[in-house]
């Protein structure tokens, strides 16, 4: 059997990856203030690790309260620069100004899920990616974001791996699917030893 989980999400590459693997899948956007929830905790000194898992919880948990007999996952990601917590793009113009910042530099990429069970929190898993993104020129950025404003508007960073945004890259080091924004190895192997999906 597939225990039925509620996605706390958006996202439509997470979605697809929960489908793809056969998990029993339906989304519920959870819509919480993440500005007022990052200023807040950045007052409070909070690390990059601890804001991603923060906010993935704070997904999971109102979905919950919605729907508390139900399998729910939260899901956030962060891109970190040194020490500068990027958000995702408001305007083309913010896009472009992100990237001129990451290229020729490396950076990280925190990817938090938060299960909750009963309107309580079972398991959580925070991942860590670093991606070294080529020196690009700004032709290739402006073209690039003219292709692709509509698909990466939501993408932290103004790229998506899964498309043309692989081509700003050099090098990266971590968990592929992190990077996309969902650790979901670590996430079956969690319903599997519980016995929430077949193995």
């Amino acid at each position: 059997m597939n225990t039925p989980i509620i996605l706390a999400s958006a996202s439509e590459i997470r979605l697809q990856l929960l489908t793809a693997a056969g998990l029993q899948i339906s989304a519920q956007p959870a819509r919480i203030d993440e500005v007022a929830v990052r200023a807040g905790l950045a007052a409070e000194n909070a690390t990059p690790r601890d804001v991603a898992d923060s906010l993935a919880e704070m997904k999971a948990r109102k979905i919950a309260d919605k729907n508390p007999t139900a399998l729910v996952l939260g899901c956030d990601q962060i891109l970190v620069l040194k020490d500068r917590i990027f958000s995702k793009p408001d305007t083309a113009s913010d896009a472009r100004a992100q990237l001129l910042a990451l290229r020729g530099q490396t950076h990280l990429l925190i990817s938090a899920i938060v299960l909750y069970d009963h309107a309580k929190p079972v398991w959580r898993h925070v991942s860590e990616a670093r991606l070294c993104m080529r020196y690009i020129s700004e032709q290739y950025i402006d073209a690039y974001l003219a292709r692709n404003w509509h698909s990466v508007q939501h993408a932290v960073g103004a790229y998506k791996l899964e498309e043309e945004g692989i081509r700003l890259f050099s090098t990266l080091e971590g968990d592929y699917f992190a990077i996309l924004g969902l650790p979901i190895l670590p996430l079956i192997g969690y319903l599997a030893q519980r016995g929430m999906i077949d193995t």
